[in-house]
């Protein structure tokens, strides 16, 4: 009798079966090992301190040359560049380790990833820096204003840095723990992120202090931290700093004595510019000719104008603010405004608009887009789709007056117009064809691609085409004269860089924005019956024109044009009152 022995079978891991181990081992191509290694199931914790790497590696290189540029020798900005991209490294990881949980955090890593291609790109093409402001501008930018927006170039810039993230998001493995152990995890990620921070600001010191001190736009190009940064601010500071109630302002106010025996009502427009610099208008001494309409009908222009904000939600608010630029940034709540004064004194109020809105100042008077109502060949002339040329607005205008209450009408009519103007940078959208007067332009919305002449050919060609509309306005406002006494008030927004120190655009943080953002043209047009109305002195107004002016002058200024009389009217601020009652 034989036995035959039995071997024992191989003890297995729990879940495992013959034909498989939980980890294979390392074997075969490069490939093949390459992804055996990347499936293996990692921490959320892990994960997100690699996508903070990722990040930094392939995210930062608007920061990287901006360093270069300020540094000069590679002997002293490379230690810079290494410390700055460690710090955000630590930040970033510090950020993402609040979402360190589980795999279902993976479209909010990608949407990160996503977000700082994006930023970076317009970082490289325009060089912006994301401050709260920025932020804010972006997303007030209507569909039309984001097409201009968009390109090829774009969509290959961020696919090749979401792509690769969004693949690697795919294939990685994270591992299911439980939730004290992540949480461990993260606060000792966190903790470690501030420590490693902490320490570097700390041993270069002596070097990052003054350039962070002399350049305070780094720490906005610090990507994602300060998209991610600035995001949260704008829209948690506005929690604790204002009430969010209406503060009314016009308690007291009236019209003033021209009002009680005048034949005629004024009628006054008031032009809000859009992305205009005053260096660029030839009636401020341009060598090109770009303001010869204006020139022709002898308006007297402001050469010395300085903006409230650099980008249109900054300023535009603000101008028509009585708090002046510092009042009103430092506001715990919000007040009314300009046309809200006027309508309240009895004047018939109207805004019209060409631009992405008003920013809340027309809310509480009549208010309308030019686009609204036009027939089909006035469209087909002066629009691009949802986007028209300015003169749009000078369409319907008399009817548009007409609807507004007729008591209102009796007593004085203003009119604020909203320009699209130079607003890029699809610049070569702003000008009509038969106004082209500068050739070859940039036909492009990536600015950096075309040369210096180009580009300076097509913002000059916008300019031009807002000295028509001026023109043409006034020569409406002439035809108003049977039944009114008209005058006009231009002034632009905010202005704009045009590759001047590496910029372009506009939004720079006010603090360290080059004069090419701040320095605006403004410009005034009396008729004869209105100059005779409010006793306004030409010589006066003429031997004015380099008087230093901010946007904290449009206001009282107004107002004294309008003689409204109000509380709030700050004559030492009103532009024009040095020359009334000398005409």
């Amino acid at each position: 009798m034989s036995v035959s022995r039995i071997e024992p079978a191989p003890l297995q891991r729990a879940g495992t079966s013959e034909s498989q181990t939980p980890y294979p081992q390392a074997s075969g191509s490069s490939w093949e090992r390459f992804n055996l290694w990347l499936e293996q199931p990692r921490s959320p914790a892990v994960l997100v301190l690699w996508l903070s790497l990722y990040l930094v590696l392939t995210t930062n290189w608007p920061l990287w040359n901006e360093l270069a540029r300020i540094g000069g020798a590679p002997s002293t900005y490379m230690s810079t560049i290494m410390a700055m991209s460690l710090l955000t490294l630590c930040g970033s990881a510090a950020m993402l380790s609040l979402t360190a949980w589980s795999r279902w955090m993976k479209p909010l890593w990608l949407a990160v990833v996503v977000l700082a291609a994006v930023v970076q790109h317009y970082m490289l093409q325009y060089r912006v820096v994301m401050d709260p402001t920025m932020i804010a501008n972006a997303l007030q930018t209507d569909p039309n204003e984001a097409r201009d927006l968009l390109s090829w170039r774009m969509a290959f810039n961020v696919g090749v840095v979401v792509l690769p993230a969004a693949w690697l998001l795919w294939r990685v493995r994270v591992t299911p723990m439980r939730i004290l152990s992540k949480l461990w995890r993260n606060a000792a990620l966190l903790l470690l992120s501030v420590l490693v921070a902490l320490g570097a600001a700390v041993s270069m010191n002596r070097e990052l202090a003054p350039l962070m001190r002399n350049n305070i736009h780094l720490r906005y190009m610090m990507n994602p931290i300060a998209t991610l940064y600035s995001t949260g601010s704008l829209f948690i500071k506005p929690l604790f700093r204002r009430s969010g109630k209406l503060i009314p302002i016009t308690a007291g106010t009236a019209l003033g004595a021209s009002y009680a025996a005048q034949t005629k009502p004024p009628l006054f427009v008031v032009v809000v510019g859009e992305t205009a610099r005053a260096d660029h208008f030839a009636l401020n001494g341009y060598a090109r000719d770009t303001t010869p309409e204006l020139a022709r009908r002898g308006v007297l222009s402001y050469r010395e104008v300085h903006s409230c904000g650099t980008n249109t939600l900054a300023s535009v608010p603000c101008m028509f603010s009585p708090l002046g630029k510092e009042g009103y940034e430092s506001r715990k709540d919000d007040y009314e405004t300009l046309v809200d004064v006027l309508q309240a004194a009895g004047l018939a109020v109207f805004w019209l608009d060409n631009q992405a809105g008003c920013k809340g100042v027309c809310v509480r008077v009549p208010n309308a887009s030019a686009f609204d109502g036009l027939d089909a060949p006035t469209k087909k002339a002066l629009c691009d789709g949802d986007e028209c040329l300015d003169d749009v607005m000078l369409k319907g205008l008399d009817e548009r007056i007409a609807a507004l209450p007729a008591e209102r009408r009796a007593k004085g009519v203003v009119l604020v117009m909203h320009q699209m103007g130079s607003h890029g940078p699809a610049y070569y959208k702003r000008s009509a064809p038969d106004v082209k007067r500068f050739l070859p332009e940039c036909k492009t919305n990536a600015l950096a691609e075309c040369g210096h002449a180009e580009l300076m050919n097509v913002y000059d060609n916008s300019i031009v085409q807002t000295d028509r509309f001026l023109g043409q306005t006034i020569d409406w406002l002439k035809a108003q004269s049977k039944q009114y006494e008209p005058a006009m008030l231009y002034v632009s927004d905010h202005g704009e860089s045009l590759g001047e120190y590496g910029l372009f655009l506009h939004g720079v943080p006010y603090s360290f924005a080059p004069e090419a953002q701040k320095h605006v043209p403004m410009v005034t047009w009396f008729s004869e019956g209105m100059s005779q109305r409010r006793k306004l002195s030409r010589s006066c107004m003429e031997a004015g024109l380099d008087t230093p002016l901010t946007h904290d002058n449009l206001y009282h200024t107004v107002l004294g044009v309008m003689d409204v009389t109000t509380p709030t009217y700050k004559p030492a601020l009103d532009a024009l009152a040095s020359c009334r009652g000398k005409g």
